[in-house]
C-alpha cells in the first residue's frame, strides 16, 4: 500500500498539504479514476435516486448504501440506533478521524416517483442533485481509494446518515456526536449539493408546529364563535410584518397550514408550520421572541373581537433546532478544501447554508459542506435536475480533500 504523505517529503510534524498529496502516486492514480469512472458514479446516483427515501423512511436507501459499504470492503459496516450506515477506513492510527458524510433522505413524501430521466448530459428526478450525488461521491471516494491503494495517517469512517431534509431537524447527526461517535471526530465533511463549493458558515433555524384551538360549531348557527383559523390569519398577517436585518441575513417563513372540517364549521382546529433562520444566534433569538409576541397577540386579538375572553388557545411547538455556527476561514480545514480544488484547477467560493455541518460546527468541531460537482437546479422541486457535464471535478476535490483531512 502507499501511505498518502507526499513521498516522505515533508519535515516532521508538518503536514502534507493537497499540492503535497498530488505527487503520491496511489493519491495520483485515485484522482485520475474519478475522472475516468464518473459513469459508473452516475450510474450509483441513479440508482441510489430511484430508491425512496422521505426523512424518518430511510431504511431501504439505507440497507442499498450498507450492501455497497460492504463490497467495497470498508470494516465494521454497522447501522447505528438513528439509522445512519458507518464504514470504516483504518488509518495507521486512530487519529485523526475525519468523518465524510452524504445524507440519505429526501424532502419527498412517500408515493413519489423517483424514476430518472436522462435528456442528454441531464438527469431529472426529484432528490437527484441533493443528496443523491453527494451519496454517489461518497461512494466514489471509497471505490478509488481502495482500487489505487490508498492508506492514509489517520482513520476515515464514511457516513450515509438520516434525517438532514426538513423535520428530520439533523437527528442523524446529533445521534453521530452525541452517540455513536461521541467524542471520537476531529474532522467532519458532508458532501451536500452540487458544484465545487465550500461552506463554512453554519445558518441555524428554529423551527415550530403552532396550533390553534376552539370550541368549533356550525358555521351559521354558532356564527360570533371565535375561530382559531381567523386566529391564525391575525398571526400570519403579524408575521409578515416582522422586521428583520439584512445582515447578517435573517428570514422567516410560514410554510404550512391546516386544520378545519368542512367549509360550513367553525373549527375547532387550525395549525401552521414556521420556519426561521440566521447565521447570528443573537439574530434568530430576536426574530424568534418577535414571531412569539406576534403570534400571543393575535389570540388576544381574535378573542376580543369576539367578545369571549379565552376562547382560543395556542400551543407552540418546537419541531426543529438546528444550531448556527461557523468555522473561520482561516482554519486548517477550509484552508485544505480551498486548496485542495485550488490545485485541481478549479474555484470553489466560501459560502453559508443549513447543513449537516451545523451541528460540528456548533460544537467547534472542524467541519464543512462541499459540493458534489455537476450543475443542479430545483433543489427541493419535483422538477429537480443536475447535469453531469464535468461532473468528476466534485469527486475530485472530495477525494483529494478525503485524503488531506487524514494526515496527522
Amino acid at each position: 500500500m502507499a501511505l498518502a504523505i507526499a513521498g516522505g517529503a515533508q519535515a516532521p510534524g508538518v503536514s502534507p498539504t493537497p499540492a503535497d498529496l498530488l505527487k503520491d502516486p496511489a493519491v495520483h492514480a485515485a484522482l485520475d479514476a474519478a475522472k475516468a469512472s464518473e459513469r459508473q458514479t452516475v450510474e450509483d446516483q441513479i440508482r441510489f435516486c430511484e430508491i425512496p427515501a422521505p426523512s424518518f423512511k430511510e431504511e431501504a436507501r439505507g440497507r442499498e448504501l450498507q450492501r455497497v459499504f460492504q463490497q467495497l470492503g470498508l470494516q465494521n459496516v454497522t447501522v447505528d440506533r438513528a439509522g445512519n450506515v458507518l464504514g470504516h477506513h483504518p488509518g495507521a492510527a486512530p487519529r485523526p478521524h475525519v468523518v465524510i458524510a452524504a445524507h440519505l433522505d429526501t424532502v419527498f413524501p412517500e408515493g413519489t416517483n423517483v424514476k430518472v430521466k436522462r435528456e442528454g448530459s441531464v438527469l431529472h428526478g426529484p432528490g437527484i442533485g441533493d443528496d443523491c450525488r453527494g451519496l454517489a461521491v461518497l461512494v466514489a471516494i471509497v471505490r478509488e481509494m481502495k482500487n489505487a491503494k490508498v492508506q492514509t495517517p489517520g482513520s476515515i469512517t464514511f457516513v450515509a446518515n438520516v434525517g438532514e431534509e426538513g423535520l428530520g431537524d439533523l437527528r442523524g447527526v446529533k445521534e453521530l456526536f452525541n452517540n455513536t461517535l461521541k467524542d471520537q471526530i476531529d474532522r467532519f465533511v458532508s458532501i451536500d449539493g452540487t458544484g465545487v463549493h465550500v461552506t463554512n458558515v453554519a445558518v441555524g433555524s428554529h423551527r415550530y408546529r403552532v396550533t390553534f384551538k376552539g370550541p368549533g360549531g356550525h358555521s351559521f348557527g354558532a356564527f360570533g364563535m371565535a375561530n382559531p383559523m381567523g386566529a391564525m390569519g391575525r398571526a400570519i398577517a403579524r408575521i409578515q410584518e416582522v422586521q428583520v436585518p439584512r445582515q447578517p441575513k435573517t428570514t422567516f417563513n410560514v410554510g404550512r397550514i391546516g386544520g378545519g372540517t368542512s367549509v360550513n364549521s367553525i373549527p375547532s382546529e387550525g395549525w401552521m408550520e414556521l420556519d426561521m433562520r440566521s447565521s447570528d444566534p443573537a439574530s434568530l433569538s430576536a426574530v424568534d421572541a418577535n414571531i412569539q409576541k406576534a403570534i400571543d397577540a393575535a389570540v388576544t386579538e381574535e378573542n376580543a373581537r369576539w367578545g369571549k375572553p379565552g376562547t382560543i388557545t395556542v400551543a407552540k411547538e418546537l419541531v426543529g433546532d438546528r444550531p448556527a455556527g461557523s468555522t473561520p476561514e482561516s482554519s486548517p480545514i477550509v484552508r485544505s478544501a480551498l486548496a485542495a480544488a485550488t490545485v485541481l484547477g478549479f474555484t470553489a467560493n466560501l459560502g453559508e447554508g443549513s447543513t449537516d455541518s451545523n451541528i460540528p460546527m456548533s460544537l467547534k468541531v472542524p467541519a464543512v459542506t462541499i459540493g458534489g460537482g455537476g450543475r443542479g437546479r430545483d433543489a427541493h422541486a419535483l422538477t429537480e435536475s443536475f447535469d453531469t457535464t464535468d461532473a468528476w471535478m466534485g469527486t475530485q476535490h472530495a477525494l483529494l480533500l478525503t485524503v488531506a483531512l487524514a494526515q496527522p
